[in-house]
């Protein structure tokens, strides 16, 4: 499965490649040929990029799951911040069952995801209203993600673990933890989106 609004950029990948396969196929220029393979290679990363595997997630009141797949690079009292490498799927999840009473999006700039200095970056907020509490997840541009993609809006009841955007290539995401959960989560591990 591909991730939602991904299909332009992988029929972007691949027609370029039949693109120069046809004109290597005509001409005979090697050229033609080095550029075919890197279009391919550049097709295959897009197919593998964009993937969005299903995740069984049980769902539950008394915890919170990972909103990101990513390492976890700070934890700023309450807040928890989530590193995404390009390696890692990028399509986030809700972290509680709830209510999103706000998406507020703010324009910024594309400093790396990981510096402090990103609290100027592209992000989307998410507050949701559960039963311990308003959490917010922000997503955050990083430096090669140019886009983030909202799947859910405002006043929309989603579930614990169910798709809400994703960030394309590289970037990270926020969370806030309420008062009622203790945090179990260390910097410098690897988490996974429903899972962790």
């Amino acid at each position: 499965m591909f991730a939602k609004g991904s299909e332009p950029w992988i029929c972007a990948a691949i027609s370029v490649t039949a693109l120069l396969a046809g004109f290597h196929r005509v001409t005979n220029y090697s050229v033609f040929l080095h550029a075919t393979y890197l279009g391919t290679a550049m097709a295959i990363f897009m197919v593998w990029f964009f993937r969005d595997p299903e995740r069984n997630v049980e769902v539950s009141d008394n915890y919170m799951i990972s909103p990101a797949d990513g390492t976890v690079i700070d934890i700023r009292g309450r807040k928890i911040c989530i590193f995404m490498f390009l390696q890692n799927v990028h399509v986030n999840r809700t972290p509680i069952s709830g209510r999103i009473t706000e998406v507020v999006y703010k324009k910024g700039g594309y400093l790396p995801a990981f510096c402090k200095d990103s609290e100027r970056n592209e992000r989307n907020e998410f507050i949701i209203i559960s039963k311990h509490g308003d959490v917010s997840v922000t997503q955050i541009a990083g430096t090669i993600a140019r886009r983030i993609v909202t799947y859910a809006k405002k006043d929309d009841v989603v579930e614990q673990g169910q798709r809400i955007g994703m960030i394309r290539f590289g970037s990270r995401v926020d969370v806030t933890i309420p008062e009622a959960f203790d945090i179990t989560v260390r910097k410098g591990e690897r988490v996974s989106a429903g899972r962790t």
